[in-house]
């Protein structure tokens, strides 16, 4: 995608990055640039299944003033490539995430601010889980875990799992043009599509085409379908639900009405789960809301934000954004 400023005032360049050494891999990390702001407290963002860091641009700059923003591309997405044994799980990419904060160290001033989409939110539930140190709050934005409920549209994620089916549907979503592909993306992800920013859809479709010059992407998806599908049969689908029960930190959980991936029936199970956690249902939002919808996103991370900082001090918080 291209990194210049676009001619719209909704579409912003995207944050540069560099890549970062996590040992025995590699990621790439964009960092929002805060010239002339005071230091402030780090956050981490963690995308979903076939994105990238530029999926964070808009709500990185929203908060901004109030935080110290960072977006990994996890392994094989984005600008990243793929692990050494090509293999992926949730406990993987969380050990990535991991790895990348603990890198950081003192550069992130102590534990982050963890913000995951979908595949990402389902990441970042495993890394508060297992690694409480390291996080200060949890935002998740329709996070992709275990869901029994019916849906007609996802059953090519679970044939996507069987052994030369998933290559054979990618093989033959590849045959449309990159153009449309794109479009088909934004159409499943945006409650409204004609939101998206049209200049920044030339560098979406010449971020395809590079990608789709590149021998690895294809495993990397099905690899990282498997790791969802595996994720829903663990301990039955519980093992993950059982996670984000023994999260200590505070959390907001953000779900999109109109949501074709994430069911957003998926938030009363959530209310009842999370110990310390505000859900919130956005209207005429999908799967992205910190694309579609990123002030609003940015208003319930500030009402979180100001309510542990007023807890901290032993005050009354704010009314949370609605």
């Amino acid at each position: 995608m291209s990194e210049e400023r676009g001619v719209s005032p909704r579409s912003i360049a995207h944050w540069p990055g560099s890549m970062v050494s996590l040992g025995d891999r590699q990621v790439y990390l964009r960092s929002a640039t805060r010239d002339g702001l005071p230091p402030a407290e780090p956050a981490l963002c963690v995308h979903g299944l076939e994105g990238s860091s530029r999926n964070w641009t808009d709500l990185m700059d929203l908060l901004r003033p109030r935080l110290a923003c960072e977006a990994l591309d996890l392994p094989g997405f984005g600008s990243s490539p793929p692990p050494p044994d090509g293999r992926y799980s949730v406990a993987a990419l969380a050990r990535t995430v991991i790895a990348l904060i603990e890198r950081r160290g003192p550069a992130y001033r102590g534990p982050v601010h963890l913000i995951g989409n979908s595949l990402g939110g389902a990441v970042a539930v495993r890394v508060a889980a297992s690694r409480p140190d390291l996080i200060r709050t949890l935002t998740l934005i329709s996070p992709a875990l275990p869901d029994w409920r019916v849906r007609m549209d996802l059953l090519r994620f679970p044939l996507m799992s069987v052994p030369g089916v998933g290559s054979a549907i990618l093989d033959k979503f590849r045959l449309l043009p990159p153009e449309q592909r794109v479009a088909n993306v934004i159409a499943t992800c945006y409650y409204d599509p004609r939101s998206f920013p049209a200049d920044r859809l030339a560098g979406e479709v010449a971020e395809l085409a590079r990608r789709d010059s590149l021998d690895y992407p294809a495993a990397v998806l099905i690899g990282c379908v498997r790791a969802l599908v595996a994720e829903a049969l663990r301990h039955g689908g519980e093992a993950a639900w059982k996670d984000a029960a023994r999260i200590t930190a505070p959390a907001l959980v953000i779900y999109g009405s109109h949501d074709r991936l994430v069911d957003p029936r998926a938030a009363g199970r959530a209310a009842r789960t999370f110990r310390d956690a505000r859900v919130v249902v956005l209207p005429r939002t999908g799967h992205v809301a910190q694309m579609e919808r990123p002030e609003a996103v940015a208003a319930e991370i500030g009402a979180l934000l100001e309510s542990v900082r007023a807890d901290r001090a032993g005050e009354f918080p704010l009314t949370p954004a609605g």
